[in-house]
């Protein structure tokens, strides 16, 4: 799926929408030590109104954030279509909508049974239909519907007592510690599931899109216990393997100047791409060419291939929107300089009378220090050694 498939899913996934309906709902709870304490499969147009809003505002929330941050897809391995795997109980659920029974029964256990968490959860989930509409050789609607993509979406959410300390109690005009034994399911879930994927606008058993909503710690037990796919890396982990990549390759080269450059260029190719439906990746391939323009000598980029397969992997891709900084952040001990990218040219290092320094051009000679308005001193202190 890309970033357009995903918005217009998002977008129609509404009560509102005439294209979307969200057919039945399948409710589990699990306590701490992933026992099945309640589980109901009931039609969503039996529900009250408050709790449908409840249940449409929870599952929409799967399908936010970024690609390639909160939402990853995962193409299933060829073991997970043989019985008992995770792709043949998603699209025996897919197929029984819910109401078969035993079908649910083994979508639920894969979850309860693999799923990492160790506090108690909920599980909501839900078979829904999307009725795709034509659209003509302008990207437009046609207004006729010529195929239903019928899909489960799952959220899976954190459960707690609620209980927020002291309150006070009207009838008894005083304040009180709150005492409470109700389960609170949360509205935000933490991490979810669409199967089958929208691609090219139509269904594809072959893939799951996996939903966190904390990029830097996903629940990895989702992804290769429940989803049976292999897990890669976090956008942190892109960023520490770049950055091992650019260590290794550029060695003693790699400094100030380099670093900035090539944050520089890979902004640029985040920006040139901001409207694609694919966000930009970048290969071994590409990689060598920031480089190159980034000024890295030739000689060091003959070994690029052979770090990049070590540091990210062979045929691996890194994401270029997660490699770059909005800021150079300069330390060294008790002393940190952020630099916003626009002023990235106005900082250098040098080398004055043996020692080394970083130079910060001011245009203007006023500055603030502390939140108190004050000016350097403009006098020449000797001339700078490169």
């Amino acid at each position: 799926m890309n970033k357009k498939e995903i918005g217009e899913l998002k977008k129609n996934f509404s009560e509102d929408c005439g294209l979307f309906s969200l057919n039945r709902i399948l409710y589990t709870y699990a306590d701490a030590e992933k026992n099945i304490k309640y589980t109901e499969s009931k039609g969503y147009g039996v529900c009250p109104e408050e709790e449908c809003a409840v249940v449409m505002e929870t599952l929409r929330k799967t399908l936010s954030g970024s690609l390639g941050k909160n939402l990853t897809e995962y193409s299933f391995p060829n073991e997970s279509y043989e019985e008992g795997g995770a792709q043949n109980i998603l699209y025996a659920a897919l197929k029984g909508k819910f109401e078969d029974e035993e079908a649910n029964n083994a979508f639920i256990r894969r979850i309860t049974e693999n799923i990492g968490y160790e506090t108690a959860f909920a599980v909501i989930a839900a078979h829904c239909t999307y009725s795709v509409l034509v659209k003509d050789k302008n990207d437009e609607n046609t207004g006729e519907g010529d195929r239903e993509y019928n899909f489960i979406i799952t959220a899976i959410c954190p459960v707690n007592t609620g209980d927020d300390g002291l309150f006070f109690n009207s009838e008894t005009a005083a304040i009180a510690k709150k005492s409470n034994t109700d389960m609170i399911i949360a509205r935000a879930p933490q991490d979810g599931f669409l199967f089958p994927v929208f691609s090219d606008r139509a269904p594809d058993v072959n893939s799951v899109m996996y939903y966190t909503r904390s990029p830097k710690k996903p629940c990895i037990s989702i992804i290769e216990d429940v989803l049976d796919c292999r897990f890669d890396f976090t956008p942190d982990g892109e960023k520490e393997r770049f950055h091992a990549l650019l260590t290794d390759v550029c060695g003693d080269d790699l400094d100030y100047t380099v670093i900035t450059e090539v944050n520089n260029i890979i902004t640029e190719i985040v920006e040139q791409n901001k409207n694609e439906t694919e966000p930009p990746v970048i290969d071994c391939a590409k990689m060598r060419r920031i480089l190159s323009d980034a000024g890295v000598d030739s000689e060091k980029l003959q070994a690029i291939d052979a770090v990049y397969n070590a540091d990210v992997g062979e045929n691996a891709v890194l994401r270029a929107s997660n490699l770059t900084e909005n800021k150079t952040v300069l330390s060294i001990p008790e002393i940190t300089v952020n630099i916003s990218r626009d002023a990235a040219d106005k900082v250098r290092t040098s080398v004055i009378q043996g020692r080394k320094c970083l130079i910060i051009d001011l245009d203007d000679p006023a500055v603030t220090i502390n939140g108190i308005e004050t000016t350097i001193d403009t006098k020449d202190s000797g001339a700078a050694e490169q």
